[in-house]
């Protein structure tokens, strides 16, 4: 062969190949169809962030920054790296009505969750939308029953009740194609649900007191809704369950389980916030976190933590973390500690097999948003915002291979 006809077959078979990957569609076009692309947030190491906030604080004034250009929070996160939004759901906050007036937004409320899951997935984050199963917020020291369920006064009516209401917002968000990844049963839920301001006869679901067995018909009437939904959609939803404080995982696992005969869920999640969550010391974290997943088989993942860049306020409206919360050994107050915080808390997760960790609130700056208690934010030292709005190098911890 001649170094012409060698020359002329290199170059045909060039033309080949450059073909068939012009015709393998191998660019960074979407695909032409409607099928959705797999969602593969939830198959990683899930780095969350709760944005329940934003809508409102953006509609009363707040903005966001990244080197003083106004920006897309879910976006700056996303970009750093961010694979999904936690959003809360109560569930009939008319209580916002008192504050903004009649024609507020109701915040909160399943328009304002639809809105933050539209735009945790228009940048491709997976969404987690967690039922409080009250008109407010739901922890340790309140469960307040909702004031639509307050006159019940049977077990099964009370399941029928948590069963439709699920069912209903999870079809509602389907049919508008938001139907979020995963879904939280409860908040903080320690001492059970609905065990506050409620009536005389209204069915114990206080677990301190013993009531597993209705708390567990409660909560697996919960469960099945999701996973009803699943069959009807052929969708995947994650299911967790939440307590606040590490030193609960254990004993109220174990109690879920065999008192309560709740079994069907996916994850275990809990709150740490090293200012109340004591006995259980941050070091020995990863190594209660790997006795519990072997134990009981069940993913683990922390739904709520936070850590403060300063002491000082940015507003009138007081801060939970201040100075009389000494910071970690190691962790100061800074930008830099609340970085290094972030940085270690995930890579001791993972280290330990949890499945991810959720920031609380990173985006609760100040703004001329109210709530309950006050106007502004109590948790703006905590953000990765400074008190400018600009995004902080703390949510660099984004980023990091975990």
């Amino acid at each position: 062969m001649n170094k012409q006809s060698s020359i002329l077959i290199m170059a045909f078979l060039f033309l080949v190949t450059l073909f068939s990957y012009a015709c393998s569609g191998q660019d960074d076009s979407k695909p032409e169809n409607n099928v959705d692309e797999p969602n593969t947030a939830l198959e990683e190491y899930i780095l969350g962030v709760d944005l329940s906030y934003v809508n409102q604080i953006e509609d009363h004034g707040g903005t966001y920054k990244k080197n003083n250009q106004i920006k897309d929070p879910f976006r700056l996160l996303g970009d750093k790296g961010a694979n999904l939004v936690r959003v809360r759901i109560w569930h009939n906050p008319d209580w916002v009505k008192d504050i903004y007036g009649e024609g507020t937004i109701i915040y909160s409320g399943p328009e304002d969750v639809a809105k933050t899951i539209q735009r945790a997935h228009d940048e491709g984050m997976s969404a987690l939308l967690n039922f409080h199963y009250s008109d407010t917020w739901a922890d340790p020291g309140s469960q307040d029953v909702p004031r639509a369920w307050q006159d019940i006064a049977d077990i099964e009516i009370l399941q029928d009740s948590v069963y439709n209401y699920t069912y209903r917002i999870l079809s509602w968000l389907n049919k508008q194609d938001l139907l979020p990844e995963m879904v939280q049963i409860g908040n903080e839920t320690n001492p059970g649900m609905m065990t506050t301001n409620k009536k005389t006869g209204f069915p114990d679901l206080n677990v301190y007191d013993g009531s597993w067995e209705n708390f567990g018909k409660v909560v697996n009437s919960g469960l099945q809704a999701v996973h009803d939904i699943e069959k009807e959609t052929g969708k995947t939803i994650k299911t967790a369950l939440h307590v606040a404080d590490p030193k609960n995982l254990d004993w109220w696992l174990n109690d879920a389980i065999n008192k309560g005969n709740i079994s069907d869920f996916d994850i275990m999640g809990f709150s740490y916030y090293h200012i109340w969550h004591t006995e259980v010391a941050f070091d020995e974290l990863p190594d209660l976190v790997s006795q519990v997943k072997s134990k009981y088989n069940k993913d683990i993942m922390v739904l709520e933590t936070a850590y403060p860049f300063t002491t000082d306020a940015n507003d009138s409206y007081n801060n939970i973390y201040s100075s009389q919360n000494p910071p970690l050994e190691g962790f100061p107050y800074t930008i830099e500690g609340q970085k290094h915080f972030l940085i270690t808390l995930n890579q001791n997760m993972a280290d330990a097999g949890a499945i991810g960790v959720v920031y609380w609130e990173p985006a609760w700056i100040t703004s001329a948003m109210q709530d309950l208690w006050g106007t502004g934010s109590s948790w703006e030292n905590c953000a990765l915002f400074d008190y400018s709005g600009n995004i902080t190098e703390a949510a660099d911890y984004l980023g990091e291979e975990y």
